[in-house]
């Protein structure tokens, strides 16, 4: 099958793009792939960031970004299937098949009917995604959770005392809140004697001064930032860290801005990192409160959950087998297979 990839963000190397690109690897396998994207070092990058190979996968100029309607019209009947990645809006589409992917529960999507009957399945990232989801798109919708790499961490006995989070340094509302989690861990700093906090994610250049005023706020205090960090060391940081915190959505009431999912998460609990998450979006489907991580609503409760877990390590153990063990619900084969599940009964 000639199959191509549309997603408005792929220079963003977000949770987004993982998903988009893992499955256009996994498919360039048997079939002719192609990602919409003027600028091909691209996929070069998002080899370095996501470490995954897309030696099989090819640029097409993209088409979409033309005004000329009929001419985008023309260019998809000349493929057997498109994916769509969602920003809000359905493009138009004649190719054979059409997926429409929302990582994002929009509560109001653009359409029309012509639009939508072109569209042949709904795929979200969460359950969460799915019922906040446009009313009008969920007789369509089913749930595909992302693909998370499984990481083999350390025994906690050999692990460092990090709590990590992973997540893009940025400001707007789709923030991982690393300003809040900074503050969380000054305020407890004295009680973890030998702790260090990391922070790590990517970083665009519009964030710059976000990221500055972070820097500003750590100068003195057992907290590290990286930005921009190769795939490889990010799975170092994992395998080493003992604790996974993650406060994406506090603080905020509209569904579009909580976590959506929580790919970070699952990675962390994979490599054995206990998670300590706020009790928000998807996040609630990965970690249930003291059966395989903790859950928290307010800033006392993530420190007081903390606290109390470094302060107990043989229960400390037991829930870092216990997050492992979940965390293999969300491979990536599975993923794959679902997905290939779904191409078969496409063609029926």
């Amino acid at each position: 099958m000639k199959i191509g990839f549309y997603n408005p963000y792929f220079d963003s190397f977000g949770g987004g793009e993982r998903y988009t690109l893992t499955l256009a690897s996994h498919w360039s396998k048997h079939h002719d792939v192609s990602i919409f994207w003027d600028d091909s070092s691209v996929l070069t990058k998002s080899e370095q960031r996501f470490g995954i190979d897309l030696s099989k996968v090819k640029v097409t100029p993209n088409f979409f970004l033309v005004d000329n309607s009929i001419s985008k019209a023309i260019q998809t009947s000349r493929f057997d299937l498109i994916f769509f990645l969602s920003d809000g809006s359905i493009p138009f589409s004649l190719a054979t098949y059409n997926i429409l992917h929302f990582q994002v529960p929009f509560g109001l999507v653009s359409t029309t009917p012509l639009h939508l009957s072109r569209i042949n399945v709904i795929i979200c990232n969460s359950v969460f995604t799915l019922e906040n989801l446009d009313v009008q798109l969920r007789k369509k919708a089913a749930v595909i959770y992302p693909p998370t790499d499984m990481i083999e961490g350390l025994s906690t006995d050999k692990k460092s005392k990090i709590i990590l989070s992973i997540g893009r340094f940025t400001s707007v509302h789709t923030a991982k809140k690393q300003k809040e989690l900074i503050d969380a861990f000054i305020s407890i700093e004295s009680t973890l004697k030998g702790w260090r906090l990391i922070l790590a994610g990517g970083l665009l250049a519009s964030d710059t001064e976000y990221f500055a005023k972070l820097q500003t706020r750590i100068r003195g205090h057992s907290i590290d930032l990286f930005p921009n960090i190769s795939h490889s060391e990010i799975i170092r940081l994992y395998k080493i860290a003992t604790i996974y915190w993650h406060a994406a959505g506090f603080g905020e009431s509209e569904a579009q801005y909580m976590e959506h999912f929580g790919i970070s998460t699952v990675e962390a609990m994979s490599a054995g990192a206990v998670p300590i998450v706020y009790r928000g979006g998807g996040q609630v489907e990965i970690v249930k409160d003291d059966e395989n991580g903790f859950l928290w609503n307010t800033r006392d409760q993530l420190c007081e959950k903390t606290c109390s877990l470094v302060k107990d390590p043989t229960r400390l153990s037991v829930f870092s087998k216990l997050a492992t063990q979940t965390s293999k619900k969300y491979t990536a084969k599975v993923f794959t297979d679902a997905f290939d599940d779904l191409l078969i009964r496409l063609k029926r």
